[in-house]
């Protein structure tokens, strides 16, 4: 039995929180400071890219000055080498603070996981079990988990969970129509994002309780895309579903395809899974269409016919989908653009609109230094909001962490993880 931990006063000096967000193929971090108010605020932030390669490291304070900026030697394991190289930057700005836990952001989180919970080796296997459904991005979600309970076992690892947002969903939009032998394995649709449009719902309320209320969309438009209908703070319709790959054309990715398709590939061309799989989440999307990049900057550039043709088809599918969540709501007051293309890429959001305007959409001057670009008269509202998934992880753990510090102190550490759920 595991030795329980000693009982700390919960006031004995400033708390942080590490927050790790890892793709395929680059791991996100941010520090974070927990003031006295509770308040959270960025101390650090930093990524480790070119995993698959010669990992890069880079950190930045909350300034944007620029702290580390060095290649890396690649060795195994690779994922617990990482986190030492982040460790030794991290202990000079931890000083006295304490490192009140790590918090992970975990693609999948099935029908069970639909709230902040803390990682242990029991939760990992069930995570682990739901692989085949996120196979780009669930084993990265763990393997800095792993690697860090393997370090500092002492800290508190917290699951914050993409899917968990829509957890709200109620039929019929979460559901597909298939046998309900089915349904009750847990085919239906679960969405993601769920960190990102947790940001934008809770900066809809700060900026307004009434703006909040209002029937919105959401478009996180990055690498990859989605849509959320949320009202109230909470998730009516997303366009991802059972898997990632559901929903809009991404930069890879294909989104909804018609299911005739996949059989074609197989039984007429004699693909495999595996060919299929690798088409439709790495050859597919922006990629595929325009035979040059999946990187929008990169088409937008390009005089190539074939890059606005991807372009085109990118922005009509977007539009299409902004009005099918509207129908989900019945209305449409409000519309935000959020993640790297919806935040920098004006054109792109010129063109959505204009394919819009018919549902009212205005746009005055477009420009992302503001978060408001509609035009008086537009019948929705349109704005452009930064969104930040570390800082949504970060409030969760910290929440949790928080809620249960005094019962977690108590209890040996291997019955934290059913006491912190």
């Amino acid at each position: 039995m595991a030795e329980a931990h000693p009982a700390r006063d919960p006031g004995a000096g400033k708390l942080a929180i590490l927050t790790l967000n890892a793709g395929s193929s680059s791991l996100k971090f941010g520090l974070y400071q927990v003031e006295p108010d509770g308040k959270i605020e960025q101390r650090l932030r930093g990524v480790f890219e070119s995993l698959s390669d010669t990992p890069r490291f880079s950190v930045k304070d909350a300034t944007g000055k620029l702290l580390v900026d060095k290649s890396l030697t690649a060795v195994s394991p690779p994922t617990e080498t990482l986190l030492r190289e982040l460790i030794v930057v991290l202990d000079p700005f931890l000083g006295s603070e304490r490192l009140e836990a790590v918090g992970h952001r975990i693609v999948h989180g099935g029908s069970r996981f639909v709230k902040p919970t803390r990682l242990t080796d029991d939760i990992l296997k069930e995570l682990e079990a739901l692989t085949p459904i996120a196979p780009l991005h669930q084993p990265a979600s763990l393997r800095p988990v792993k690697a860090f309970l393997a370090l500092r076992p002492d800290i508190p690892q917290i699951g914050c969970f993409d899917t968990a947002f829509h957890s709200t969903l109620k039929s019929p939009a979460n559901r597909y129509a298939i046998p309900r032998e089915y349904e009750q394995m847990g085919i239906r649709r679960y969405g993601f994002h769920g960190l990102s449009y947790e940001f934008i719902a809770t900066r809809l309320a700060e900026i307004s309780p009434g703006l909040a209320a209002k029937k919105t969309v959401a478009a996180h438009l990055g690498a990859g895309c989605s849509l959320c209908a949320m009202q109230n703070g909470k998730s009516i319709d997303t366009t991802m579903g059972f898997t990632a790959l559901d929903g809009l054309m991404m930069a890879t990715r294909s989104g909804a395809i018609d299911p005739g398709i996949i059989l074609y590939l197989q039984q007429a061309l004699g693909l495999s899974s595996g060919d299929v799989e690798q088409m439709l989440y790495y050859r597919s999307g922006l990629l595929g269409v325009s035979g040059i990049s999946g990187d929008v900057r990169l088409l937008l550039a390009s005089d190539n016919p074939h890059a606005a043709e991807a372009l085109d088809l990118f922005t009509f599918r977007i539009a299409q989908d902004i009005a099918a969540m509207a129908s989900t709501m019945e209305g449409l007051e409000s519309l935000v653009f959020t993640a790297g293309v919806g935040e920098h890429a004006t054109s792109i959001r010129e063109e959505i609109c204009r394919r819009l305007r018919w549902l009212g959409v205005k746009l005055d001057k477009n420009e992302a230094s503001g978060e408001l670009i509609s035009s008086p008269d537009s019948s929705v509202e349109v704005r452009v909001i930064p969104t930040n998934e570390e800082m949504t992880i970060a409030r969760q753990a910290h929440a949790l962490v928080t809620a249960h510090r005094r019962h977690r102190f108590a209890k040996p550490i291997e019955d934290e993880g059913e006491a912190m759920r």
